[in-house]
């Protein structure tokens, strides 16, 4: 059996809200590579301390939601991070502030991010994932790496799944010679492509990483294909932030630059991880 064959076969549609997680031998290793880390969600309460960590407030891209660690939670082998409409006072409101993080007196979404920042990073592998996306209005779910050295775009950003607007994204993101411009290596996907009830099933997504380039797919459909030496920093330095080591993230926005608005959307909202699992290459 082929690799994208074993991977479309992991794919299981979700019936409920819900789903228990399957496919939930990790010890399986895939053809010409090895398991190093995984997290199964097997463990009924918040997701393991020891693999997350999770961030705190307003962080990024004018974003609507408040991120805490109480919006994911694991429950018959699902992480959920479940995004909600709520009605609380922002406790870093200023008033007259020109920040966005601190110029909002409510908070008017909440939601999770969670990484393995300094925790759990690795250099090349295979990257796969099992999730369920909500794709209404509004909604930013992600699957994505950074790297651990350089300050953002130089530190290379890879958006395994990313999702908004009607569209599933795969970009490999990197820097330029102005602080804070990226380029992006991107490619978009309509989700009505996929057919009306895709965004009921649970869906495998993959990135193949290594010396020569990044891969990237959803169901065995490869999405982007990025060569290395297409990827580094242009800024004179020859820096590729993809020949270090990244870290993964998980989270699910509202709203901000891109996301577009929640306003008629109906919470709570979810994105449910069956599994995370990373695998490298066997060496002779």
């Amino acid at each position: 059996m082929s690799l994208k064959i074993a991977l479309c076969a992991f794919v299981f549609c979700g019936l409920s809200q819900y789903v228990d997680g399957q496919s939930k031998n990790p010890t399986n290793d895939l053809p010409g590579y090895h398991l190093v880390w995984s997290d199964e969600f097997n463990k009924d309460g918040h997701p393991d301390t020891a693999n997350w960590s999770f961030e705190t407030g307003f962080k990024r891209n004018h974003e609507l939601q408040w991120y805490q660690q109480d919006n994911a939670f694991c429950k018959g082998g699902l992480c959920i991070i479940e995004a909600k409409r709520v009605h609380l006072p922002n406790p870093n409101y200023v008033a007259g502030s020109t920040d966005w993080r601190t110029n909002r007196e409510f908070i008017d979404y909440t939601s999770t991010s969670m990484n393995t920042h300094k925790k759990h990073n690795w250099q090349y592998g295979r990257f796969i994932m099992r999730a369920r996306i909500d794709i209404d209005a509004g909604l930013w779910p992600a699957f994505w790496t950074l790297g651990e050295h350089k300050p953002w775009p130089s530190s290379g950003e890879v958006d395994i799944m990313e999702y908004y607007r009607g569209k599933l994204l795969a970009n490999v993101i990197f820097g330029t010679n102005r602080q804070y411009k990226a380029v992006y290596n991107s490619s978009a996907k309509p989700v009505v492509d996929f057919g009306a009830e895709w965004s009921k099933a649970f869906h495998v997504w993959e990135m193949d990483w290594d010396e020569t380039g990044i891969r990237l797919y959803v169901d065995g459909l490869l999405l982007k294909d990025a060569k290395m030496q297409d990827i580094i920093n242009q800024d004179g330095s020859n820096f590729n932030p993809f020949m270090q080591e990244h870290y993964i993230l998980l989270d699910l926005a509202l709203g901000g630059d891109n996301g577009g608005d929640p306003t008629p959307t109906q919470f709570p909202r979810t994105f449910a991880i069956d599994y995370v699992r990373v695998y490298q290459k066997n060496h002779p």
